[in-house]
C-alpha cells in the first residue's frame, strides 16, 4: 500500500509540475465557486460514472491551482446513506454528505443506474423531491446515461429534450412517454437539464459542461489532459437495432419476425397487412403502438441493422452489401445508412472491419 501511495503521489505531483509549464490561460476565475452535488444511488450504479464526474471537475480545479488560480467547483458526494456497496462488495462508495445536510447546490449530476432500473428508481426515490427543490431553488441537473430514469422521474422533463443508454430507450419511452426522447443524441441541454448517452458518453457531457460553465480554452486543455474527444454528438454509430418485441401483440411479432427473416425481399406495409389479414390503417396504428415505429421504419432499421452487420464481418463491397438488404438505388441506400448511424457505409466499414478498412 505504502509502494502504491507514493506512487500516486508522484504521478499527481508529476501532472501538476507539467501544467505549470503549460501556456497560462486566459480565463476570469469565478467570483464565488460552484457548488456540485455528484449522487451516490441507494442502489447498484456505475462506478465509473460516479468517479469520472468527479475526476473532470476535479481537473478544472486542478488545472486552475496549477496556474495559481482558486478552484471553479466545490464538488461533494450526496447520498442517501452513509455507504453504498457496489459489485458484490468488491466496492464501497461513503458520500461526504446526505442530501438532508445540502440546503443548496448549483448543480446536481445523476450517475448511470446499473441493473433493474425499476428497483433502482425504488431505492432512490428521496431523491426525487430534493432534486425538485433544488432545480426550483435555481440548481442545474445533468443526468449520465440510466441516470435519466430519476430525473424524469421527478416530471421536470416533461414535454423537454432528453437523452439515455440507446440500449435502454424502448423502455424509457414506455415509462415516460412525455419526454422527448432523443436517444441518437450524445448530449441534450435544455432549460437547465442535461443529459447524456449512454455508458462512457458520460464524459462528453462532462466536457460540455466544463466549456459552458469555465470556456472553451479550459474545455480543451482538460480534454487534452483526460483524453477524451471534444467533438462526439451522436451515439448512433454505437446502436444495436434489436427490434421492440416487449409486448402482446402477436400479429404485430410475426409481421417483425417477418420482416427480419426476409431482409432481401422488397416487402410493403400493403403486403404486410394483407397477409395477417388487417386493414393497413389499423395494421400502422397498431405497428406504431407496440414497437414506437411505423412499419416503414421498422423494415428500414432492420435492412439497415443487417447492413452494418455485413460492413462489420463480410468482404462484400458497398453495392453487395446494399443489393443484399434489398436496396437497389444506391443514393437511396446510403441516405438512409447515414440517417440511422450516423456514419456513410464506407466510413462504418472502415470503423469496425479492421480487415476491409482503407488504408
Amino acid at each position: 500500500m505504502r509502494q502504491c501511495f507514493s506512487v500516486s503521489l508522484f504521478v499527481g505531483a508529476g501532472i501538476l509540475r507539467a501544467i505549470q509549464k503549460l501556456p497560462v490561460m486566459h480565463i476570469n476565475p469565478q467570483k464565488t465557486m460552484k457548488h456540485v452535488s455528484v449522487l451516490v444511488p441507494n442502489s447498484p450504479c456505475i462506478l465509473s460514472s460516479v468517479i469520472g464526474a468527479y475526476k473532470v471537475l476535479s481537473t478544472v480545479n486542478m488545472t486552475l491551482a496549477g496556474h495559481g488560480k482558486k478552484p471553479y467547483f466545490d464538488i461533494q458526494l450526496v447520498g442517501l446513506s452513509h455507504e453504498t456497496s457496489l459489485y458484490n462488495g468488491l466496492f464501497v462508495v461513503r458520500p461526504e454528505v446526505l442530501i438532508k445536510d445540502v440546503h443548496k447546490t448549483d448543480l446536481i449530476i445523476i450517475p448511470a443506474f446499473q441493473g433493474d432500473v425499476g428497483a433502482c428508481l425504488k431505492l432512490n426515490l428521496d431523491y426525487i423531491p430534493w432534486i425538485t427543490e433544488q432545480y426550483k431553488a435555481g440548481a442545474e441537473v445533468a443526468s449520465l446515461c440510466t441516470g435519466a430514469f430519476l430525473l424524469a422521474s421527478t416530471g421536470l422533463l416533461k414535454g423537454k429534450k432528453c437523452s439515455t443508454h440507446w440500449m435502454a430507450a424502448n423502455a424509457f419511452r414506455q415509462a415516460f412517454p412525455d419526454v422527448k426522447l432523443q436517444p441518437e443524441k450524445i448530449i441534450t441541454d435544455e432549460l437547465g437539464m442535461y443529459s447524456s448517452g449512454g455508458a462512457y458518453s458520460f464524459l462528453n457531457l462532462m466536457m460540455y459542461l466544463v466549456e459552458k460553465f469555465c470556456g472553451r480554452e479550459m474545455a480543451v486543455y482538460c480534454s487534452k489532459i483526460l483524453e477524451v474527444e471534444l467533438e462526439r454528438k451522436s451515439q448512433s454509430p454505437f446502436a444495436i437495432f434489436i427490434g421492440q418485441k416487449e409486448h402482446e401483440d402477436d400479429s404485430i411479432k410475426k409481421a417483425q419476425l417477418y420482416m427480419e427473416n426476409n431482409v432481401n425481399a422488397k416487402v410493403s406495409v400493403d403486403q404486410l397487412s394483407d397477409m395477417f389479414a388487417i386493414s393497413r390503417r389499423n395494421f400502422e396504428r397498431r405497428f406504431k403502438k407496440a414497437t414506437s415505429n411505423t412499419p416503414v421504419e421498422y423494415l428500414q432499421r432492420v435492412k439497415i441493422e443487417a447492413a452494418k452487420k455485413s460492413l462489420e464481418s463480410s468482404r462484400e463491397n458497398i453495392n453487395e452489401v446494399m443489393y443484399s438488404v434489398g436496396y437497389s438505388d444506391s443514393k437511396a441506400f446510403r441516405t438512409m445508412f447515414k440517417k440511422i448511424t450516423g456514419l456513410s457505409p464506407v466510413n462504418y466499414r472502415n470503423k469496425y472491419n479492421r480487415e476491409m478498412a482503407v488504408k
